[in-house]
């Protein structure tokens, strides 16, 4: 079997490159512009390229037919568009990475199956997924383009720490301010439900739904069955560090307006995702891919993270003054609007 990755080199396609290839062994492609081979297996063939430039991929694949197409860096229907006109006729299955915050925001119940309603008033990035899936399945519809979706949500590895708030260099500032004992913001009250999956699980659940007959035509959402509140994750991570979490629950609208003049989108991050309860029904992706399972708890896939990024400082530990400075201004204000109140 041979498969073909657009992109493959990034935190969850890394884990499917390596389960394919290592265990599986099917003919794995990557087609990227190289800037990450030193992270694919040995035997992993690469196609360097631009997938952007349409006619210089067409010469590299002309006489070239897979498998299945994994489309990885999709996140415009211009992009899809593009795959369709490289791929219809040279492929059994092309799936593509979509995302479960396209799922409406909130949904009618807190419990997530594929068949919710997808719609996401408050993030772009979610509506041009939505977008995507639409044009890709009226190609399955009228022509037969052999289409799977795939939503991910929250999926993490080694190299990162799922986290609600951050800022624009990600996790390590939070991090930081929890190894000095600094307040750190959790949005909403920290009882909201989420779910984070460790890559490798992930990589189970993709890999099965390769050249799997019953996934042509069909949407699935791959995540683990672990299910957290906010406070329990940011406590897990302090935990695995072995300090004390100091936590500042902040409103998300509070958050999202504050954040608005420094860049920080969370309307969309937030509001429009993490902000809101969600649990997934993974029983349809588990009567396609009946292996699929947990086996890295939160707890062990924290501490995997935390012993990479400790002792890989120049890769991972990322200082972000300027989100750490707002941070301290957020809570800030929450402290004398509450001094305020209490002095009536």
């Amino acid at each position: 079997m041979r498969a073909l990755f657009i992109g493959g080199t990034g935190t969850i396609s890394t884990a499917v490159v390596k389960r394919l290839a290592d265990e599986l062994h099917w003919e794995v492609w990557v087609l990227n512009r190289g800037n990450r081979k030193s992270v694919l297996p040995q035997g992993v063939h690469t196609i360097i390229a631009d997938i952007n430039d349409e006619a210089a991929v067409a010469e590299k694949i002309k006489d070239m037919t897979f498998d299945c197409v994994c489309e990885f860096i999709g996140f415009t229907v211009d992009s899809v568009e593009r795959d369709y006109r490289l791929f219809a006729g040279k492929t059994g299955q092309y799936i593509y990475i979509s995302s479960a915050s396209a799922y409406n925001k909130p949904a009618a119940g807190y419990v997530i199956t594929e068949g919710t309603t997808l719609a996401n008033p408050h993030w772009q990035y979610s509506r041009d997924k939505i977008e995507c899936e639409e044009f890709l399945m009226k190609k399955y519809r009228e022509e037969g383009f052999p289409v799977t979706i795939v939503r991910p949500s929250h999926t993490y590895d080694e190299r990162n720490i799922p986290l609600g708030v951050h800022g624009k260099n990600g996790f390590w500032q939070v991090i930081k301010r929890m190894q000095e004992g600094k307040k750190v913001i959790i949005q909403g009250d920290g009882s909201s439900l989420w779910t984070v999956t460790f890559n490798t699980d992930f990589a189970i659940g993709f890999t099965g739904l390769m050249g799997n007959r019953h996934a042509i035509g069909e949407a699935f959402h791959i995540t683990g069955d672990e299910t957290l509140t906010w406070d329990q994750i940011y406590a897990t991570i302090a935990g695995a560090l072995g300090v004390k979490l100091n936590a500042c629950h902040v409103s998300s609208e509070f958050l999202s307006a504050a954040g608005d003049g420094y860049g920080f989108d969370y309307e969309g991050s937030l509001i429009g995702d993490k902000a809101v309860s969600v649990v997934f029904d993974n029983s349809k992706l588990k009567r396609a891919v009946p292996d699929m399972k947990t086996t890295v708890r939160f707890d062990q896939g924290v501490r995997i993270a935390l012993d990479y990024i400790l002792s890989h400082p120049d890769e991972c530990q990322k200082e972000d003054p300027e989100f750490d400075a707002w941070c301290d201004r957020v809570i800030e204000a929450l402290e004398e609007a509450k001094a305020k109140i209490d002095n009536k």
